[in-house]
């Protein structure tokens, strides 16, 4: 038998991720290095070969759903656009519902507000026949609360969930469907809840939050849909029993062929990879104005147009809550989000009236966007993704592989074997998500690592460069946030250094009060190094501990004499002076000082080590 070699084992793992091996198979390849005798250094190298094999096809599997998410998001806006049957659209949408979330039933049910009833509109996986009849009393069951709260609401088991009026027609039929586990998000219209979209398991099962905004954007395109159908349903009704009104039909008409002649066109841009602006000017061009695109935080993103606009957050706080665009002193806003996560918003200026044709198209548009900020989140996670664990792996083994943290460097546009200099970010009440999308701008690699926000660049002055982005992300985020610098430093090793070095940094700006300053090492001289590495609590109790404790006890002021005495060069009469006592007050007070510190308290070594405390404590004491 020819013996296994560590690069036959390394090629037989390529050859499994390309036919899309099971994570099992992949293990197997080392498991069976191993009892080949293969010696123990190429061992290493399968078992690190195996572990990056995994990892790789962990990372295929999650680009593959989410690429499934997102055609099927897009495949749901194409069939908007060509809407004809929309009990063919709706079919659609649940039944990727139910594809995407992998659930056993998936549901949509329609409210009836004159007979005060919801009804079962499309299932898809149901085998009861009670079940896909059963009609509810407004408010009962998980749906009504969805209808009543306009909120998406999840249970894990729902006969043991008591946060909604339980029936006895909903128990029976959901009980003969078999269903436990149960998502339902709300279809709104102009911020009107008019039906539910459901996804639910024959077992008990946590639903995450993305598959939470998953199924609320699904449920926005079918709200939507049926949007559409009763436009289409009162146009019809116009036309048949008003023929005098044939010149505000046309008009409504032209505005319905506006509007599904931009739909498409918005539609195809993201189909196509458009981006924001490509987005914005489309917009724009449709409703003869300018566009502004904000993200959630204010944050412009694109825009169409010279007019200077103020964002106003109560407005867009309306515009979220009823689903339709607001009139502002700047012009018009409307919210752009999925299901109840807010992505950003939209602002129309140049045209103080909107028709209501225009409005419910810039409505559209917000829908659209929703959908365009969504798939560029999905990639830039999945982008971040990679750059922090290629930042983790660097900081946390660099010397386990280097040749191929420089590859997977190069895959990236990183050059590795280059000089960067390495910053870490400190902010308090601030999420990390939210530091990396700031701060990423001045980054050439960022990641997470040991709970803080680290960052490569290039720049031959970190101190100013940290000192520039503690100020910039401050005011972006609202909230101080210290920077920590160090480097530049070339080669791996040299990186972790000064990743250390950066991070001791950050610690001593803190424990020194400077929070919201950057800066570097260099900055801080040895009172910072000693802040960044000592418990200056201890330092301070073990030098001054009986002085502190005496004036605590007493009232007295025994430290600020010792304090006034160092300062004035040990000279009596200065410190007299500083303190505004009698020289005699000053002798009787050192002299207690001395009973209390010990004979040996003015001995070079030990009055040095005093001053530093004071110096400490003074830093300190707030």
């Amino acid at each position: 038998m020819t013996p296994v070699k560590a690069h036959d084992a390394v090629r037989e793992l390529l050859g499994l991720l390309v036919t899309g091996s099971s994570g099992e198979r992949l293990t197997q390849v080392a498991v069976t290095a191993r009892a080949a005798g293969l010696p123990p250094d190429e061992l290493v190298v399968v078992d690190t070969a195996t572990e990056d094999a995994v990892r790789v096809r962990q990372t295929l599997v999650d680009h593959r759903r989410r690429e499934a998410e997102l055609t099927a998001l897009f495949d749901t806006a194409s069939d908007l656009a060509r809407l004809r049957d929309t009990d063919e659209v709706l079919r659609s949408i649940v039944r990727r519902s139910r594809m995407l979330l992998r659930v056993n039933v998936s549901y949509l049910t329609l409210n009836d507000e004159h007979a005060g009833k919801t009804y079962m509109r499309v299932t898809e996986g149901s085998a009861s026949a009670l079940f896909q009849q059963v009609t509810l009393g407004m408010g009962e069951g998980l749906g009504g609360l969805v209808a009543q709260t306009a909120r998406p609401y999840a249970t894990r088991d729902y006969f043991a969930d008591s946060r909604f009026r339980h029936t006895t027609p909903i128990d029976s039929s959901v009980k003969e469907e078999g269903i436990t586990a149960i998502l339902g998000v709300p279809l709104t219209v102009g911020g009107k809840v008019i039906g539910v979209l459901f996804a639910a398991d024959r077992s008990p099962r946590d639903f995450s939050p993305s598959e939470v905004a998953l199924l609320s954007s699904l449920a926005d395109h079918a709200a939507i849909a049926i949007d559409n159908a009763r436009l289409l349903d009162e146009t019809r009704l116009t036309l048949a029993d008003l023929n005098a009104a044939n010149a505000t039909i046309k008009a409504h008409n032209e505005a319905m062929r506006r509007a599904e002649e931009a739909h498409d066109k918005l539609t195809d841009l993201v189909l196509r990879g458009g981006d924001l602006p490509e987005v914005a000017a489309a917009v724009a061009e449709v409703l003869h104005g300018g566009i502004v695109v904000f993200d959630e935080s204010g944050t412009e993103l694109a825009r169409v147009g010279n007019q200077q606009v103020y964002l106003d957050g109560k407005s867009v706080a309306t515009a979220r809550v009823t689903g339709r665009a607001v009139s502002t002193p700047d012009g018009w806003v409307c919210a752009v989000q999925a299901g109840q996560e807010v992505l950003g918003s939209l602002m129309l200026t140049g045209q103080p009236e909107l028709a209501d044709a225009d409005r419910r198209l810039f409505e559209r548009a917000g829908v659209v966007t929703a959908l365009l900020l969504m798939l560029r989140r999905s990639v830039v996670q999945a982008e971040d993704e990679v750059r922090g664990e290629l930042l983790s792996d660097l900081l946390t083994a660099p010397g386990r592989n280097p040749a191929a943290l420089l590859a997977r460097g190069q895959r990236l546009g990183v050059d590795l074997a280059a000089p960067y200099a390495v910053l870490v970010i400190a902010a308090n009440q601030v999420s990390r998500r939210r530091l990396l999308a700031a701060a990423s701008q001045f980054a050439v690699l960022i990641g997470v690592h040991a709970e803080q926000v680290v960052l490569l660049t290039r720049t031959n002055d970190p101190s100013a460069l940290a000192a520039r982005i503690a100020m910039s992300l401050s005011s972006t985020v609202d909230s101080p946030v210290t920077v920590g610098a160090a480097g530049p430093a070339t080669g791996m090793d040299a990186l972790v250094a000064a990743h250390a070095e950066a991070v001791l940094c950050v610690r001593s700006l803190l424990a020194l009060g400077r929070s919201g300053h950057g800066g570097a090492m260099s900055d801080l001289g040895f009172v910072g190094l000693l802040l960044g590495n000592a418990d200056l609590e201890s330092y301070v109790h073990n030098n001054l501990g009986p002085v502190l404790d005496y004036d605590d006890r007493r009232g007295t002021e025994l430290l600020h004499t010792l304090d006034a005495y160092f300062t004035s060069g040990a000279n009596l009469t200065r410190a007299k002076d500083l303190l505004h006592v009698h020289v005699n007050t000053v002798v009787q007070r050192l002299e207690r000082i001395g009973s209390l510190l010990g004979a040996d308290w003015q001995a070079p070594e030990r009055a040095l080590e005093i001053q530093l405390a004071l110096r400490l404590f003074r830093l300190t004491e707030g």
